[in-house]
């Protein structure tokens, strides 16, 4: 099957060898996104709330290149630097989804994450 890839310029470039997203058939696979803004500038250093927001805005602008919406994600996994922070990071990403349509997800505590971020959110999204 041939794939194709997403790209945003409302949304950070990689920082990496990897792609924003990849389009395979009707599925958009979009790759982890931090709090980096379009300019690859860090967003709310410490700050775990202004963090996830960009993420979430990051997520948003990828979504739009393919055409969809959160509305169309089917999966998130969710990285975090401290579970601690898990209340105010669910509150945050539970806003951008309407509860009738919220994907499946985990959230995983780990030791780091790029650029020393708190959080990092990637996405499956179907048409």
């Amino acid at each position: 099957m041939a794939h194709s890839i997403v790209f945003s310029p409302q949304a950070p470039s990689p920082i990496g060898p990897y792609s924003q997203a990849i389009q395979a058939g009707n599925t958009v696979y979009v790759s982890g996104q931090i709090a980096l803004d379009a300019n690859g500038q860090l967003v709310g250093e410490g700050d775990v709330a202004q963090q996830t927001h960009q993420v979430m805005r990051n997520l948003q602008a990828v979504l739009a290149a393919a055409g969809l919406t959160l509305r169309n994600t089917v999966k998130c996994s969710i990285f975090v630097k401290d579970l601690g922070n898990f209340g105010l990071i669910n509150e945050i990403y539970g806003s951008y989804f309407d509860a009738d349509y919220a994907p499946a997800r985990e959230t995983v505590e780990v030791s780091r994450l790029p650029k020393d971020v708190l959080v990092e959110i990637s996405c499956v999204a179907v048409q």
